[in-house]
């Protein structure tokens, strides 16, 4: 199979155009159950159509070039219902060019474009000028008999003109004939009636494209495993719609090819979705912008049954939040609607490593929230992954940012003080009652840290003029909630030292 591509001219926002592939490609779809078909797939920018080849309505054509007699009856309003090119001036038959749809001419089912006017109420016409051909069926009466013998040859290149001319309004679309004149291509090899007619030329079957399935795009989901589970379909993928409509199971014999069309889908759902985001992020302030949104797949276990169920869930990371959605939000009010919420300075997010993959799935992530069970996730690509990981340390420095400081009930030597972790300041312990510092010391100062996993915790900061390490013990009840917070702080310090990672934040 071979994908081909050609060009195309899209808006896509606003004022701004930009060239778009279309591709297409045949392969084979089945529903999961019975055999699979062929089916051309046709994507554009903001949709993936299956397609299958169907022949085009078949126009009648008479069928012979014998010479035939037809009756028409003239109406008030459209005369004969026809126009005619030709004439012996330019050493050619009249020929009829255009038939009006539902006029006098069309009803009689016997008349169609590329017949010649033999006779009009039994009189020839054939050595007519095309002009004098015009009177005679003007003042032909009201009922007019035609004798008309088809010439095959001339009625694509009749039709052909005749699709020019239906694409201009014609101001005169009631008479019967034409004052145009019918000329002969320039590549023609002779201008007589005769060396056009031919009754074994045998015409192609036209066929078209027709959609089966069109599945939009934005906020679309690609998946190449059977749905729920951890097994991957060999060379096939899927692709679900928001609208809920699937292509079904797309396969490929060629996992080249299979490659190709995963990564076009992927780059155009990709595309289109960053669109939707930058359109919400108008909304909102540079503070509670988005920095992510996209399908991911949710880990549920069952304890009845010996392997895990997967759940598709829409994920978004805006501004502070870590936010879960069971569909994706339509428009700005949905964003309130989600089904859960999680503040990204108090969560942890871990990329899996392939040693620790639970099953089969691959591209895994964990994200950790205090006081809450892990949640595992899985996504399709090896680059959907990374660009979850880069949003979420975006996310973090935007929401640690805007935080500035938290501070944190904790026991030293004892008493209860106030650790606070502060963006441009660093740790600072405060006395509980007086709230008289004790120390303080820059992020950068740290230099390791350890817990029991319960509530101890132990920081190791150096001197900046000694250079010798001083620990500080401390007890929190919240130990977690401390621990996923300080390393949101710590994150964004080192991220925000690269200044290629500062510009990227800026609106």
């Amino acid at each position: 199979m071979k994908i081909n591509a050609t060009r195309m001219t899209t808006p896509i926002e606003e004022k701004v155009h930009q060239k778009l592939k279309v591709r297409t490609g045949m392969v084979a779809v089945s529903d999961g159950k019975s055999r699979p078909t062929a089916v051309q797939l046709h994507l554009s920018m903001e949709v993936l159509r299956l397609q299958k080849e169907e022949p085009l309505p078949i126009e009648p054509k008479p069928l012979n070039a014998k010479e035939r007699m037809v009756q028409i009856r003239r109406q008030k309003i459209g005369g004969l219902g026809l126009s005619i090119k030709g004439g012996a001036e330019h050493k050619l038959p009249i020929l009829i060019s255009r038939i009006y749809k539902n006029q006098a001419a069309d009803q009689t089912g016997e008349l169609f474009v590329g017949d010649a006017i033999i006779k009009v109420n039994g009189e020839y016409i054939t050595a007519c000028p095309h002009d004098d051909a015009v009177n005679i069926l003007r003042n032909a009466g009201d009922l007019v008999v035609l004798t008309v013998k088809h010439y095959k040859a001339a009625t694509p290149f009749l039709q052909k003109q005749d699709d020019k001319e239906s694409q201009n309004t014609d101001s005169n679309s009631e008479r019967e004939a034409s004052d145009e004149s019918f000329r002969v291509p320039s590549n023609s090899t002779s201008s007589r009636p005769s060396s056009i007619c031919s009754e074994t030329d045998q015409e192609p079957t036209q066929t078209h494209w027709v959609d089966l399935i069109a599945v939009p795009l934005m906020m679309a989901y690609v998946t190449r495993y059977i749905f729920g589970t951890d097994k991957l379909r060999p060379n096939a993928f899927e692709v679900r719609g928001l609208n809920g409509v699937s292509t079904g199971i797309i396969q490929c014999d060629d996992s080249a090819i299979l490659s190709q069309w995963l990564k076009y889908i992927t780059d155009n759902i990709i595309g289109l979705t960053n669109l939707q985001m930058k359109l919400y992020n108008r909304n909102f302030g540079v503070s509670d912008r988005i920095e992510y949104m996209g399908w991911v797949n949710e880990c549920v276990l069952n304890n009845n049954q010996p392997w895990q169920n997967y759940k598709a869930r829409f994920l978004a990371l805006k501004g502070t939040d870590l936010i879960l959605f069971d569909s994706p939000p339509l428009n700005i009010g949905d964003w309130s609607k989600s089904s859960l919420t999680f503040k990204v300075y108090q969560t942890m997010f871990r990329i899996v490593k392939e040693s620790e993959n639970v099953d089969e799935r691959q591209h895994c992530f964990l994200v950790q929230t205090s006081g809450q069970d892990s949640r595992y996730f899985s996504v399709e690509t090896r680059q959907e992954l990374l660009r979850i990981e880069n949003a979420w340390h975006c996310s973090v420095c935007t929401a640690v940012m805007k935080l500035g400081s938290k501070t944190f009930t904790v026991s030293s030597n004892g008493k209860t003080a106030g650790l606070t972790l502060d963006w441009n300041i660093g740790f600072s312990l405060y006395e509980g009652e007086s709230k008289a510092p004790l120390w303080q010391y820059k992020f950068s100062q740290l230099r390791g840290s350890s817990d029991d996993g319960k509530s101890k915790l132990k920081l190791h900061f150096q001197d900046m003029e000694t250079k010798v390490i001083e620990t500080k013990e401390l007890e929190c009840s919240i130990l977690q909630s401390l621990l996923y917070c300080m390393h949101a702080f710590l994150t964004a310090k080192v991220a925000s030292v690269d200044p290629g990672f500062l510009c990227s934040m800026l609106p």
